[in-house]
């Protein structure tokens, strides 16, 4: 870690003339990216490391085209491609994902939002045709092209990483002949454009009120659709049914103003570039949850679902995939796939004591006799109460909480706590126990600590129905004066 941030550090140094008087290692996505927000005295930049030479040489080259053409994409400060390592704009870190799931409080999205949605499809059409002339796809990785074998690469991944993880059993040849009908299906399509390969909420990012791509070094040829039905269909989005046909119809006007676009012929195809781009997301999820046991991945899989069982009912394919199809429809009711799905047992039985505290004064005694619970040190997350601006706001105050959704790894340190704390309430609900204690302490009791506590007690009221009392116990000696 040392290493690549002194290496940032020189290229910081080179490109601002600035010595960085902060570096800040941003959480961990599921790729081997490492980003760092580095901040001079005058100048801040994104700081990237990636060991992968030809993503790197993709994503510098694309982002330079891009931003000539005049599309939302940062722009490149620096690199050192030899160092795997280069100096972006920084956008700040609010996603169209953040943006919709922070500002609406209904399944209807604001208007802001839809419009955000609307300027992002505008853009992608503009990508796509006219702004991706010129573009070198020599340089993409691992193909050219979204071409049968890399659909077929998509395919095998949900059969291999979701479909056999569910236990359903099933012929392997024919369905082997139904994803070769597939794609042979799909790339009858026009396949002459810049396809993004994972366009969807969270690699938009709002800056300035307007939307800005970022991701875009899997990008290759292939069809428009594929980007239209990853962003409509993106599973944690969740847009409705009559909000995705919208969103289409403004898409197909959109691109029909740029090339010359069937709108029936295009959509005759785009259904079928919705069901790979779901398989493909099973297939991820499948992964990374069934098989790596990652949280945040197993709670995405009734989403991806929903869409694809929307899908099956409401859609029909100019094609015959008689094992496929089928196999789809049963998905939801395998046993494996039933117990990620089915609701959690409700329980108003079990009360959960949830704690904050500070080390300084010890960890907090059960109330109930039972003699402890669960005790998770907050200490190794990046502390606010380091800095000035914070140091007399607690965990409840949005700029403490803005900076440990953004420059900590809280998310990932309350995902594993979910997962640790979870397994006790569903045996205590089983076994009809009445008592649970959670404390959280770091240094003061003021920051982490109180915004996980507060994390975990929505968490649980929400999921389970539990009783939960939840108390500060530094803050509330202190009556939250700090």
């Amino acid at each position: 870690m040392q290493a690549k941030i002194q290496l940032l550090t020189d290229l910081f140094t080179k490109w601002s003339g600035e010595v960085p008087t902060e570096i800040i290692p941003l959480p961990r996505s599921g790729s081997d990216r490492r980003y760092f927000r580095i901040l001079g005295p005058t100048r801040t930049a994104l700081g990237a490391y990636n060991p992968h030479f030809d993503e790197n040489k993709a994503f510098i080259s694309f982002s330079k085209h891009f931003w000539n053409a005049g599309i939302l994409v940062p722009q490149v400060y620096a690199e050192d491609l030899e160092q795997h390592i280069y100096l972006i704009q920084d956008l700040g870190n609010t996603t169209l994902l953040h943006y919709k799931q922070g500002t609406q409080e209904s399944d209807k999205p604001t208007e802001r939002t839809l419009e955000y949605y609307k300027l992002s499809l505008a853009q992608l059409a503009f990508l796509q045709t006219k702004g991706s002339r010129g573009l070198d796809y020599s340089l993409c990785s691992p193909k050219q092209a979204f071409d049968k074998q890399s659909m077929l690469w998509d395919l095998s991944y949900f059969k291999y990483y979701f479909l056999k993880l569910s236990g359903l059993p099933f012929h392997e040849q024919d369905l082997e002949n139904d994803f070769h009908t597939l794609a042979d299906f799909l790339l009858e399509a026009d396949t002459a454009y810049f396809l993004f390969r994972d366009f969807q909420a969270r690699n938009i990012l709002i800056h300035n009120e307007e939307p800005y791509f970022i991701d875009y070094q899997g990008g290759r040829k292939g069809a428009r659709q594929y980007d239209v039905a990853s962003i409509l269909f993106q599973a944690k989005a969740n847009l409705s049914p009559s909000l995705r046909e919208e969103l289409l119809d403004f898409y197909i006007k959109e691109v029909s103003k740029l090339v010359k676009t069937d709108a029936k012929k295009f959509r005759s195809y785009y259904y079928g570039y919705v069901l790979i781009r779901c398989l493909q997301v099973l297939g991820a999820y499948g992964f990374r949850g069934l098989y790596e046991r990652k949280k945040h991945f197993l709670t995405s899989i009734p989403f991806a679902l929903n869409n694809l069982k929307w899908l099956l009912e409401n859609t029909k394919l100019p094609i015959a995939l008689p094992t496929l199809l089928p196999l789809l429809k049963r998905l939801p009711d395998t046993p494996s796939i039933q117990k990620i799905i089915a609701k959690p047992k409700q329980s108003k039985n079990l009360t959960v004591t949830i704690s904050s505290f500070s080390y300084k004064r010890g960890i907090p005694t059960d109330p109930s006799g039972n003699g402890g619970g669960h005790v998770f040190d907050c200490r190794a997350i990046h502390n606010p109460g380091r800095y000035a601006p914070y140091k007399r706001l607690t965990g409840r105050d949005i700029p403490v909480i803005q900076f440990l959704k953004t420059r900590s790894e809280i998310d990932k340190f309350l995902s594993t706590v979910y997962n640790i704390v979870e397994r006790s309430v569903e045996n205590y609900i089983e076994r009809d126990f009445t008592h649970l204690m959670v404390s959280f302490g770091c240094t003061g009791g003021q920051h982490h600590s109180v915004f996980s506590a507060d994390s975990l007690a929505k968490h649980l009221q929400k999921k389970y129905g539990v009783n939960v009392v939840l108390q500060h116990i530094e803050q509330e000696i202190k009556n939250w004066n700090n």
